[in-house]
């Protein structure tokens, strides 16, 4: 599948399929976080990039959004509208507080729906959760969601972080043994960090 999508060149760093969505929008923390899916067609190559298309599916999909685009707008703004709720959900837990009532209602709505895609299938090393093979403008979602519920209901919830870099905002699992990982990516935001601090002590000696 040929997508000129920079949506398939976002780091998938937060350990987690829902966390890699929410991270999906930069800045988070601010009032003005930055958009990185402006489209269906990125919300499918971001898909396609995170692993839970493939790219048979994903090509079917395109081609379906362009005979179906209204329908195609709406799935991508239902979309938008979950990951929002995700990073409330997630963002709230990284701060050790209870998310809002509503998230969780839109959480549970939307993994609902998704499960009625659910079947359990057979392979070679025994069985899996796997989805139907039903070609849904919005079968992304499923994934999503059921990463989401997995997050929520499995042993790693007291790890989730948000990067420590106020022009980020970014969700990500803490898989380190001490459970001081403090950056998204330690190449990028950790670096940019280092390079503040270096420069605010060059600041601090010139004027001493």
């Amino acid at each position: 599948m040929n997508i000129n999508s920079q949506a398939m060149e976002l780091s998938l760093v937060g350990g987690a399929v829902c966390l890699d969505f929410t991270n999906t929008a930069g800045n988070h923390k601010s009032d003005h976080p930055s958009e990185h899916l402006d489209s269906y067609t990125d919300l499918v190559a971001w898909s396609l990039h995170a692993g839970i298309l493939t790219h048979r599916i994903a090509q079917q999909l395109h081609d379906q959004a362009a005979r179906r685009s209204e329908a195609a707008r709406q799935v991508y703004q239902r979309a938008i509208a979950i990951r929002e709720s995700l990073y409330r959900i997630f963002f709230r837990i990284a701060e050790e507080r209870s998310p809002h009532v509503d998230d969780i209602d839109m959480l549970n709505q939307e993994l609902a729906y998704a499960l009625a895609h659910a079947r359990i299938a057979s392979t070679k090393e025994g069985f899996k959760w796997d989805w139907s093979d039903e070609i849904s403008l919005d079968r992304m979602l499923w994934s999503i969601t059921r990463s989401a519920a997995d997050l929520l209901t499995g042993g790693n919830l007291d790890r989730v972080r948000q990067c420590g870099d106020d022009e980020c905002g970014w969700l990500f699992i803490d898989t380190s043994k001490n459970r001081s990982r403090r950056w998204c990516d330690m190449n990028d935001c950790g670096n940019r960090a280092k390079a503040r601090r270096y420069y605010s002590r060059l600041r601090a000696s010139s004027k001493s």
